[in-house]
């Protein structure tokens, strides 16, 4: 009896405790489906989570131009790989979607990637003991180009899969690399966490970055757990926003040529740095501009100078700044060119050292100031400055024409140079370039107000910003006066001057003579300080011999500065030797691609071509026709109707531009010792998709010469320098034949 009173006790607890927690159970389960929440979190929200993929869609960065709408910069599509491992992914297919034989993947891949086995293999082993989804290779698996991708693909590799990313590309190479700068993918901070993004480091690239990197989209849907979407995916898109396009004032013409001439010097002459900027007179643009050392955006390694120099590198200019002395005379009206004047040596008091004549303080005797300016006399602007002018009001046309404050180009790292006036001794030489600093671009400036009627120009890179995907302009930029430091007149008077440095019977700058067009200038040889202990160094070679020179001189139209340091002379040249290659090729050349009339008498016209209408007409017709006129004619196949050219009809050419005639047949010409410029001109016409190793001419083309052509086809070429090409269309290098006698040479 008692043993049954106990068992029914027991048995009425366990039944308390079974509906306790029935209750319990089923209350949670009531609460669950009435809310749709555990814990604060809704498994509505949650599931949704679960069954959401979610993909980021890159923008694309907007691209540079030149002015004239060649591309300097863009996106260029590249692929990394990866490899499925889990066996999961196939369940629902005939044919393995993830790598099953690992040591197998690994044999095959090896050779396409140039690697060994073990740097495929490794990562997909481990990833399999890992249990992973899925592996990436690394570096080896990055930026592979579209024909490698296409290469592995074609193999049916089970697993391997490829994924589109870009990178920033520059198809000139080095090219403006100090304007344009360079852009790499790097890793930044968002609100959902890090991702890879493609941000400017230098030049334009990281001056414009906001405008040019636009703003990414993405997309989202659901999907079960082998990635298939559902019926009702509720996909939502949300569209990128590509970044603007930045159009540049750089002209491409005028930038290669300029390039083109700075590599030659370089390689002759060896400078351990070169400056050089080419400017309209009339508008403050720059046309052109580049420095040595550069390097290439597409591998910027071992870079030696990060700095644009012509804006961010302030030194002693030297007798460039003569110009402005004088000027600031003229415009005074203390100036009397035919004045004369002790030359050789001047000491205000003997409390102030002497200045001396770059002629060891010899002089020429008694001249006067205009043939003072012709053979760059120390002494004669001191006297202006001392005698004339007086110091404080010289100070005053230095700061009208802007020397103590950036020019504010539209580029990063200006640093303005540095009126030195304490001193008496410092006031002086100021006057003729030592002592106070400046950099190339802030004597640009000034010399735009002698070149322009004394209107003196912003100086300026950024033509206009364009919206990627509407065409719209949303910022146009336009010339702009800063200032009038001095008259027309006196600007009128200053180019007399300045050609007769060129022209005149003294001048020191005979070598910089054009053969069609008149030119002014001022040459500088400017010390460089002892970086070792006070003083300057020593040596013919030790200086930065420049030039600042404009043409035609009448009305100018181009200004020109170019400055090369410590260049390895022969013994019978001078610095002004390599100067004048430089200016002669670019201005020479720009000023009739420009189609600016010559304007020197009995001169040798350099014969320009209009190009006629040769779209439709056969093909064999336009190569004799444009042959016959002693134009550079490549012919892409041997089709019979022409379909395509590089040069527009109207459009003028110079006999050394290469002209592209596509045919209806168009088949692969040999390209080897064409230049870059050159590739890119059939680049454009077949849309190819190109990919360039190294600098300078063609020496290899991965399309074979005579196979058939299309668009979208990929061409991989390499270029190497001049001397290492086998270019045989390569023009020889200009050998200057001015000689220079001792008269004409200028040190200070």
């Amino acid at each position: 009896m008692k043993k049954n009173k106990t068992t029914h006790l027991m048995a009425g607890i366990y039944i308390i405790i079974f509906v306790a927690v029935f209750l319990v159970l089923t209350g949670r389960f009531m609460y669950i489906q009435a809310t749709g929440e555990i814990d604060g979190v809704s498994l509505n929200e949650w599931a949704d989570q679960k069954r959401t993929s979610s993909y980021s869609i890159s923008a694309e960065r907007g691209k540079i131009f030149d002015k004239n709408g060649m591309t300097l910069a863009y996106d260029r599509p590249t692929y990394r790989m990866y490899a499925i491992l889990d066996e999961a992914y196939s369940e629902k297919s005939e044919e393995p979607l993830h790598v099953e034989n690992p040591q197998k993947t690994a044999e095959t891949l090896a050779p396409l990637l140039d690697v060994e086995v073990n740097e495929i293999l490794e990562p997909l082993q481990n990833g399999m003991d890992s249990e992973l989804f899925q592996v990436e290779f690394g570096k080896v698996g990055k930026e592979l180009s579209q024909q490698k991708k296409d290469e592995i693909s074609d193999l049916d590799i089970p697993g391997i899969n490829f994924e589109e990313e870009a990178i920033r590309y520059y198809p000139n190479g080095m090219f403006a690399s100090h304007i344009i700068g360079f852009a790499r993918e790097t890793e930044v901070e968002t609100e959902e966490g890090y991702k890879n993004e493609i941000i400017g480091i230098a030049g334009m690239e990281n001056e414009m970055n906001d405008l040019l990197s636009g703003k990414d989209g993405f997309i989202s849907y659901q999907r079960d757990r082998y990635n298939n979407t559902l019926l009702d995916p509720s996909e939502v898109i949300q569209a990128p926003e590509d970044g603007d396009d930045v159009y540049l004032t750089i002209d491409q013409k005028i930038q290669t040529l300029l390039e083109d001439v700075l590599t030659q010097v370089d390689e002759e002459y060896e400078p351990s740095k070169m400056n050089a900027v080419v400017m309209d007179a009339k508008t403050g643009q720059v046309l052109a501009m580049s420095s040595r050392p550069s390097y290439d955006p597409n591998n910027p390694a071992n870079v030696e100078n990060w700095y644009n120099d012509i804006i961010s590198n302030p030194f002693e200019p030297g007798s460039t700044v003569k110009m402005f002395t004088w000027a600031a005379a003229i415009e005074e009206g203390v100036y009397d060119g035919s004045e004369g004047f002790k030359s050789g040596s001047f000491q205000p008091n003997e409390q102030v050292k002497k200045i001396h004549d770059h002629n060891g303080g010899n002089g020429w005797g008694i001249i006067s100031y205009d043939e003072g300016f012709q053979r760059s006399s120390n002494v004669a602007a001191a006297k202006l400055v001392w005698e004339k002018m007086g110091t404080e009001t010289f100070l005053e046309y230095l700061q009208a024409f802007d020397f103590d404050e950036k020019t504010n180009i539209d580029l990063p790292g200006e640093v303005a140079g540095e009126i030195l006036y304490n001193w008496p001794l410092e006031k002086i030489t100021t006057s003729f370039g030592q002592g106070s600093t400046m950099t190339p671009i802030q004597q640009m400036k000034a010399a735009t107000a002698i070149a322009n009627d004394g209107q003196m120009m912003q100086p300026y890179v950024i033509d206009k910003i364009v919206d990627s995907s509407t065409g719209d302009i949303m910022e146009q930029k336009s010339p702009n006066v800063v200032g009038e430091p001095i008259s027309k007149e006196t600007s009128d008077q200053v180019l007399k001057l300045l050609e007769s440095v060129v022209n005149g019977e003294h001048g020191t700058g005979k070598i910089y003579q054009l053969d069609d067009y008149s030119v002014g200038g001022k040459s500088g040889t400017a010390e460089i300080p002892n970086p070792e202990g006070g003083g300057y160094l020593n040596g013919r070679e030790n200086y930065v011999f420049s030039f600042l020179g404009m043409a035609p001189i009448e009305d100018p139209e181009l200004i020109m500065y170019v400055s090369v340091q410590q260049p390895k002379l022969k013994p019978t040249e001078t610095g002004s030797v390599p100067l004048s290659f430089i200016f002669k090729n670019v201005v020479e050349n720009g000023l009739h691609y420009l189609n600016i009339d010559p304007d020197k008498d009995e001169i040798e016209t350099v014969e320009q071509i209009t190009m006629p209408q040769v779209i439709g007409e056969k093909s064999t017709d336009v190569k004799e026709m444009l042959t016959e006129q002693d134009m550079k004619v490549s012919l892409i196949g041997n089709g019979e109707e022409i379909v395509s050219t590089s040069a527009i009809e109207g459009e003028t050419v110079l006999p050394s531009d290469r002209i592209i005639l596509v045919t209806d047949e168009p088949t692969m010409p040999n390209i080897i010792g064409w230049s870059l410029r050159d590739v890119m001109k059939l680049t454009d016409l077949m849309s190819f998709k190109i990919e360039t190793f190294g600098n300078g001419y063609v020496i290899t083309q991965s399309i074979e010469v005579d196979a058939p052509i299309k668009e979208n086809d990929y061409l991989g070429i390499e270029l190497s320098p001049p001397d290492e090409s086998t270019n045989e269309d390569e023009e020889n290098s200009e050998e200057t034949e001015d000689t220079i006698d001792e008269s004409s040479s200028e040190t200070e």
